[in-house]
C-alpha cells in the first residue's frame, strides 16, 4: 500500500481527497501556491450526490447554515429595467453557498491531520517504479508514493506529468471579471442578469448585505486572455463594455479598484486518461466542465469521493483504483461536460 500523499491544490478537491485520504491511513501533505487559504471566489452550489459526500464528511448541516438564500433572478434590459425573471435553482443548484465558506470548513476539517504547504508550488516531477521525486519552488526535494493534481484548469501537475496546457484545454467562447463593490442596488438574496448575445452583466448580494458580487463575461477567441496581467484583462473588459449604459460605467470603474478581481475563461479540461504511472487528477484538472455547467464543485467533491472509496476497494493498489476510479466517473463527467457546452452555446447567442 502506498502511504504517503502529495495532492496540489487547496481549494475543494485536494481538501476533501486530504479527508478521505487520512481516514484511511494515508500520510497527506498538500501544497498551494496561494500564500494562505483563498477567501475570494463566486458563490458554489451542490446537486445530486455532492450532499452525500458532505454528509459523509459530517459537514451537511454546517454547509447548510451558509446557504445564500437566493430568491430568485431579475432579468433587465439595456437600460436596467425589469423584463422579467427567473427561480432561485436557474443558478443557485439545491444549495448555494459563498466558496470561502467552503474552503475553510473543508480546510477546518483537516488542519489538524494533514500538512499544509501554502505559499509555494511544484516545479518538477520525477517517477520511478516505487515513488514519485518532486521538486518544489520552495520547500526542500521530497519522495511521495502518489502525486495528485487538484489544481485547477491550469494545473501545475497536469503540465508536468501530462504535458502543456494547449493540449487538454478547450475555450467555450467566453470570459468574465468578477469582484465584490458596495450594495449601491440594494439587492436582499436576489440576481440581477442584463445579458445580450456575446455579453453579460450579473449581480447579487447575499449573506453580506452591504457587499455586492459583480460578474462581467464577454466573447473571447482564446483562454490565453487567462495568462494576461490584470491590466491587460481590464482593458479587454473594458472594451467589450464601452458601449453599455445602465450601471456599467460606474461598474468599470469600481473593478479597477477593487481589491478581490478576479478572471477566468469557460474552458473545459478533456483528456484520454487521468493518470499517468503515481500520479492522478481530480476536479477541473482533469476534466473541469465549465462554470457554465453549473457542476464544477460538486464534481470536484464527487471526484475525490470516488478516487478515496476506490483506493480503499483496492487496498491501495494504486494501478488498480486509478482504472476503477475513472471507469466509474467518466460517464457523469461526460454528462457534465456535455450540459457545459450546451449552456455556453446559449451565451454566444
Amino acid at each position: 500500500m502506498s502511504n504517503r500523499v502529495l495532492i496540489s491544490g487547496a481549494s475543494v478537491a485536494g481538501p476533501a481527497l486530504a479527508y478521505g485520504l487520512h481516514r484511511l491511513g494515508y500520510d497527506v501533505t498538500v501544497v498551494e501556491r496561494a500564500p494562505s487559504l483563498r477567501s475570494s471566489g463566486y458563490a458554489v452550489d451542490f446537486r445530486g450526490d455532492a450532499f452525500t459526500v458532505l454528509d459523509g464528511m459530517g459537514i451537511l448541516d454546517e454547509v447548510r447554515g451558509h446557504d445564500t438564500r437566493m430568491r430568485g433572478t431579475d432579468l433587465v434590459d439595456a437600460q436596467g429595467n425589469k423584463t422579467g425573471e427567473l427561480p432561485s435553482e436557474a443558478f443557485a443548484g439545491d444549495l448555494e453557498i459563498p466558496k470561502k465558506e467552503l474552503t475553510a470548513i473543508l480546510h477546518r476539517i483537516t488542519a489538524e491531520n494533514v500538512r499544509y504547504l501554502f505559499g509555494d508550488t511544484i516545479t518538477e516531477l520525477e517517477q520511478t517504479g516505487d515513488e514519485v521525486r518532486v521538486r518544489f519552488e520552495h520547500h526542500e526535494p521530497a519522495s511521495f508514493d502518489l502525486v495528485v493534481g487538484a489544481d485547477g484548469v491550469y494545473s501545475t501537475v497536469r503540465r508536468l506529468a501530462f504535458g502543456p496546457h494547449s493540449q487538454f484545454v478547450g475555450h467555450l467562447g467566453m470570459s468574465g471579471a468578477g469582484f465584490t463593490t458596495t450594495n449601491f442596488l440594494g439587492l436582499d438574496h436576489r440576481v440581477v442578469l442584463q445579458s445580450t448575445p456575446g455579453r453579460a452583466v450579473l449581480l447579487f448580494s447575499a449573506n453580506e448585505s452591504d457587499r455586492m458580487t459583480v460578474s462581467l463575461s464577454f466573447a473571447t477567441p482564446s483562454a490565453e486572455v487567462d495568462l494576461l496581467d490584470r491590466a491587460r484583462q481590464q482593458e479587454l473588459v473594458h472594451a467589450a463594455f464601452a458601449d453599455a449604459g445602465w450601471e456599467v460605467p460606474r461598474l468599470l470603474k469600481e473593478m479597477t479598484e477593487a481589491p478581490d478581481f478576479m478572471f477566468s475563461s469557460a474552458c473545459q479540461v478533456e483528456m484520454d486518461r487521468w493518470s499517468q504511472g503515481r500520479v492522478v487528477l481530480v476536479g477541473d484538472a482533469g476534466y473541469c466542465a465549465a462554470p457554465t455547467s453549473g457542476m464544477g464543485t460538486s464534481q470536484a467533491l464527487i471526484g475525490a469521493d470516488t478516487l478515496t472509496a476506490c483506493l480503499a476497494e483496492t487496498d491501495g493498489d494504486h494501478a488498480a483504483a486509478f482504472a476503477a476510479y475513472e471507469q466509474r466517473l467518466r460517464p457523469y463527467v461526460t454528462a457534465n461536460q456535455e450540459h457545459g457546452r450546451e449552456a455556453a452555446a446559449m451565451f454566444g447567442g
